[in-house]
């Protein structure tokens, strides 16, 4: 074999494993990013329980409220939902929390189905006429976002045995505060809740970095079957 017909064989074997590589990905790899899953449910003695080899999660309570249109709003399994805990007269996290998910919204709603559940700590004044005026003043119209009121107990329930998150109300026990900020005590976290009803992200409601990875873990759900 000539030098030249060497050389040229050996440039065709360098192309061609490449090319070899990418087809072979192609055909039979994929690229999977899957989420972790939180809560895992444990017994009466603190371990977490396992059946089958597989851990099993708490699943997120379906629940009924009342949204800014005065409608029977359903949390349900079969659905991608983003759940948060606000009050219209906060002037803290609230705000920042719902710019960022109105961000997740115009970013996202065009890649698949998904609905946010923003349940009011304070119901007794974010009355459905209340939260529709809220959400018109802050632009945060759109037809999968619902503001959320309804019986106290129900929701404080929900935030604490359902969610695992913080929420009170300081009014109750110390009647001398004034000011709102400091009367409704809630978490800034956003929770990401899959089909399933399993959460598989939590994050900072106010840190645009969290809101980013929320966007993104957002599409790894809505691309699952």
């Amino acid at each position: 074999m000539t030098n030249s017909k060497l050389k040229a064989g050996i440039l065709l074997a360098t192309l061609g494993v490449p090319a070899l590589i990418f087809i072979f990905l192609k055909v039979f790899g994929s690229n999977k990013f899957d989420l972790p899953k939180y809560f895992p449910q444990v017994n009466d003695s603190d371990e977490v329980i396992i059946k089958n080899g597989d851990t099993l999660f708490t699943k997120m309570p379906s629940f009924n409220l009342i949204s800014q249109e005065s409608k029977q709003e359903e949390f349900k399994d079969g659905e991608i939902r983003i759940v948060s805990f606000f009050f219209s007269r906060c002037g803290t996290v609230c705000p920042i929390t719902n710019k960022e998910l109105q961000r997740v919204v115009n970013n996202v709603k065009y890649l698949g189905s998904f609905k946010i559940f923003s349940l009011t700590v304070d119901p007794k004044y974010d009355t459905p006429d209340i939260l529709k005026k809220y959400v018109i003043k802050n632009g945060f119209e759109d037809n999968n976002w619902y503001f959320l009121t309804g019986d106290k107990a129900k929701i404080y329930d929900l935030a604490i045995k359902g969610f695992k998150l913080p929420v009170s109300d300081a009014s109750e026990y110390n009647t001398s505060l004034k000011n709102v900020d400091e009367m409704f005590i809630h978490s800034d976290k956003v929770m990401l809740i899959d089909r399933e009803g399993i959460c598989r992200g939590i994050y900072t409601g106010t840190d645009r970095h969290e809101t980013d990875r929320l966007m993104v873990e957002l599409k790894v759900l809505l691309k699952q079957k």
